[in-house]
């Protein structure tokens, strides 16, 4: 396991704009793998980051365009395929909402139950190689200034819907910074369409699965936070206040 990180680990440095982990050596008998610590904090660290948003988008779209430009078979001795069903997702997404269903705020549990009653979007899409798990937890910042030093945990990585690490920028970042990310990733036409639906979807599906692991724990304060801003956009109050992509 130990050797095929390293090899993705190299793989994916030999072809992303940002600066990920390169490994020094390799240790497979200890399960040790060694590599330099990459400079900045993890950007779900920062309390403000209205100033991040826009740079931190455009970085991590170009990013998502080249990975997903990376031919598959090239990957596919060193990740899994990750094809999990859009109507597999609303139903775990239904199991979470459960869990903290009492903990969300008044004005957004209609939003919520109206997603989990619809059906989830066109599920056709051609799987790419992609992070598989972009939250804002695993991208470095310089905390001075709006400029990405690193993205970590590539553990996740795998062959999967294109749509889904945008539908973390989505749910970490807003509307405008997916729009942003779409355009820094070349994604135009109908597709940009199709996929702006699923990055909608798993948006919200993953802020309900943030929300359980952020009240599973009293030192998680962070990404709870951070969920409850999410869904001022994700899950738009009666009012109109926020409004998803998918809802325009």
């Amino acid at each position: 396991m130990v050797e095929r990180e390293a090899r993705l680990l190299a793989a994916v440095a030999a072809v992303s704009p940002l600066p990920v982990p390169e490994p020094l050596f390799t240790a497979p008998e200890l399960g040790c793998l060694a590599y330099r610590k990459l400079p900045g904090v993890p950007l779900l660290a920062l309390p403000d980051r209205a100033a991040y948003t826009g740079p931190v988008a455009a970085a991590l779209g170009r990013l998502l365009g080249a990975l997903h430009a990376v031919p598959v078979e090239r990957m596919a001795e060193l990740v899994e395929p990750d094809h999990q069903p859009l109507a597999d997702w609303l139903d775990e997404a239904a199991e979470n909402h459960a869990a903290v269903a009492d903990r969300l705020p008044d004005g957004h549990r209609p939003g919520v139950a109206a997603f989990l009653a619809a059906p989830p979007p066109d599920g056709g899409y051609v799987p790419v190689f992609s992070h598989n798990d972009l939250g804002i937890e695993h991208v470095l910042v310089d905390p001075a200034r709006p400029v990405v030093t690193g993205v970590l945990d590539w553990t996740d990585a795998a062959l999967v819907d294109p749509a889904y690490d945008f539908g973390l920028v989505l749910r970490d970042l807003g509307p405008a910074a997916l729009e942003t990310a779409l355009d820094a990733a070349g994604r135009a036409g109908p597709d940009r369409d199709r996929l702006r639906d699923r990055a909608t979807f798993y948006a919200r599906c993953g802020v309900l699965e943030d929300l359980v692991y952020g009240f599973e724990a009293p030192d998680r304060e962070a990404y709870v936070d951070k969920c409850l801003a999410t869904l001022h956009w994700l899950f738009p109050t009666p009012d109109g206040r926020g409004a998803a992509p998918g809802d325009r």
